[in-house]
């Protein structure tokens, strides 16, 4: 049947996939409003449906709804995709909180859609921690954690399959913190230490959560609890060392905590993605797989001769060569003097950000 056709209640006939190693959809699914908005994303024209097969558990005020042919919104932009789907994980939180199994075929079609963008345009991830705020920090963290893992994992070589795999676990990741009470996880001062402890649980909250859902793959279940981990041993829950932490498990932790370090927080003002690189290397030293780190500083620092940045002084600039030495420090040229600036040996400046949008 044609999309255009379909009616709330409806049964799919058959799994259906979009280029991934698993279905977006499973065969037997009830046709929502959450399917109509995921055929729409995927461009899908044609759905094979049961042919007169309603569920048996549709109640009156859906049947209503099954008499009109639903009107899909038309999402174009990366932005649009993006706080629409902050939106609806803010509403899966609420729900886990509530005591809610997640709800997979929500999560991919949230995250699904933005892969496809950053995959095809990184230049997405420098607008990341602009669109974060404060308040719903924690909402912004798991989608952004989620794309920035993906990004990671095509750099190191990874198929697609495991490239959406690493997007749902590392957006997924955070999901207990849904069982950490509200008034500890909204705090804006310091937490205490009890306190604390209670945020640490959330990696093995965010485990049990997904630990029966059949559509993510068990190495990404062992990610999502061991993310907080180090390979020094100074992570949370079970302090594991370099051996026992899984690779997925140190992409998910990268991404973390590039984001997390390049976003405002309720504490502490955003930072520069090209000083938090810096920081990573050096001071969270012993910390992270190297490889990994040197990924997601390849894929920051890779940027065209002419790319428009911002200097941490306010000056604009384009970039004119990129130092392998010392790659995010490149030699760039002010825009409003023509000065040419060596910020490998100009300490006193970085580049603050990368402008995406004239």
């Amino acid at each position: 049947m044609r999309v255009e056709e379909l009616r709330l209640g409806e049964i799919i006939a058959e799994d259906i996939f979009a280029n991934t190693q698993y279905p977006i959809i499973y065969k037997n699914t009830k046709i929502n409003h959450e399917h109509l908005r995921i055929f729409e994303m995927f461009n899908l024209k044609k759905i094979l449906i049961y042919k007169g097969k309603k569920s048996e558990s549709i109640t009156e005020e859906q049947s209503g709804e099954e008499a009109t042919t639903i009107t899909l919104p038309k999402y174009t932009s990366f932005e649009t995709y993006y706080y629409d789907g902050i939106v609806q994980l803010k509403k899966e939180f609420g729900n886990w909180q509530a005591g809610a199994k997640i709800d997979i075929t929500k999560v991919r079609g949230i995250i699904i859609p933005l892969i496809e963008k950053v995959l095809e345009d990184r230049s997405y991830l420098f607008d990341l921690n602009s669109y974060s705020n404060p308040k719903d920090y924690l909402y912004h963290h798991c989608i952004a954690t989620g794309l920035i893992a993906s990004i990671i994992a095509k750099k190191l070589g990874h198929d697609r399959g495991n490239i959406i795999q690493i997007a749902i676990a590392g957006m997924l990741a955070d999901s207990g913190m849904s069982k950490v009470s509200p008034r500890i996880r909204d705090k804006q001062s310091a937490l205490t230490e009890v306190e604390f402890a209670e945020v640490r649980k959330h990696p093995y909250y965010s485990y049990l959560l997904v630990k029966d859902l059949p559509a993510v793959k068990e190495v990404m279940k062992v990610a999502i609890y061991q993310h907080h981990e180090r390979l020094n041993g100074s992570g949370y829950p079970k302090g594991e060392k370099m051996g026992s932490i899984t690779s997925f498990a140190q992409i998910i932790a990268v991404a973390d905590v590039f984001h997390a370090m390049t976003s405002e927080r309720l504490y502490r003002l955003k930072q520069s993605p090209f000083k938090v690189i810096e920081m990573i290397k050096e001071e969270e030293f012993g910390k992270f797989d190297v490889q990994i780190v040197q990924a997601l500083v390849d894929i920051v620092v890779d940027l065209p001769i002419g790319t428009k940045i911002e200097l941490s002084n306010l000056e604009l600039g384009e970039v004119m060569f990129i130092n392998k030495y010392a790659p995010t420090r490149p030699l760039v040229r002010l825009i409003t003097s023509g000065e040419i600036i060596d910020l490998a040996m100009n300490r006193n400046f970085y580049i603050s950000r990368v402008i995406t949008k004239e």
